[in-house]
């Protein structure tokens, strides 16, 4: 099967320098100093608080799934995931694969969402880290397989110079190298990027190879409230939900019944 992530990351630099011919980046960094000083809720904190910790993603399509909901407006679902108990929410801005946009960040906190908001993308330039920084969010995706470990390492730098949180995603050992950068989250996805073939049993097996005391997050295939349950026992504190939720008729209302029943379980 031919390796998507690779597809996805080339396309990527070529995005970014079309974003920088339209804004050139020393206007990009004067409109970022403006909002520098402006609070940002921290996902780590609000993840390490909870005790459901369901990161509510708003996410209308995929390149294995291809549209999941086509007609979800970032006005709606968002502040619907957040009056009904997520802890944080990630909004993909991915446009060519995922359908998204900055915008979608901005429209999110204009109709009054106030916790932390992931950036969900594919970076690869710091570019990219103020674009997030400048459309309201406060933590950002590094992906291990989609950069060095010395790319890594600047990017999570200049991140949070621009007071934003790194949510470090990983998906099997070789990446663990990653973990030493001291990120703010450890991110362990259970969906490979190269095959889009998922399995929830790489958290498990990922676990114990984590740093003790950072805050992990399980991402991808998550449907199960047994799956969160066994999942927290595990040592995760945070747990990434798109599709499960997006495929629903109300996701805002399907999130509250399953963080009902989460904590039905633990009672």
């Amino acid at each position: 099967m031919k390796d998507v992530l690779d597809e996805i990351v080339a396309w990527k630099r070529v995005e970014v320098e079309q974003f920088k011919r339209e804004l050139p980046p020393r206007m990009l960094y004067k409109q970022v100093e403006a909002v520098l000083e402006s609070p940002v809720a921290s996902m780590k904190e609000a993840l390490k608080a909870s005790d459901t910790g369901i990161i509510a993603e708003f996410k209308r399509r995929s390149p294995s799934k291809g549209w999941i909901r086509e007609d979800g407006k970032a006005e709606e679902i968002p502040l619907a995931y957040q009056s009904n108990g997520a802890s944080a929410i990630s909004i993909l801005t991915d446009a060519k694969y995922f359908g998204g946009c900055d915008g979608f960040v901005m429209d999110a906190r204009r109709t009054g969402v106030t916790i932390p908001v992931l950036y969900k993308n594919f970076v690869v330039d710091e570019y990219q880290l103020f674009q997030a920084r400048l459309c309201g969010a406060s933590a950002v995706l590094l992906i291990a397989a989609d950069l060095t470990l010395a790319e890594c390492r600047t990017l999570l730098h200049t991140a949070h110079e621009l007071r934003l949180e790194v949510l470090l995603e990983m998906h099997g050992e070789g990446e663990l190298d990653y973990a030493a950068l001291e990120p703010d989250m450890c991110g362990i996805n259970n969906r490979n990027l190269g095959t889009f073939v998922t399995d929830v049993d790489n958290s498990y097996r990922m676990a114990d190879r984590l740093p003790r005391d950072i805050v992990k997050v399980s991402e991808s295939g998550i449907s199960s409230v047994l799956t969160v349950k066994e999942l927290r026992r595990a040592g995760y504190q945070g747990f990434l939900i798109g599709e499960y939720l997006m495929k629903m008729e109300h996701p805002g209302h399907a999130l509250r019944a399953f963080i009902q029943d989460i904590k039905s379980q633990m009672t």
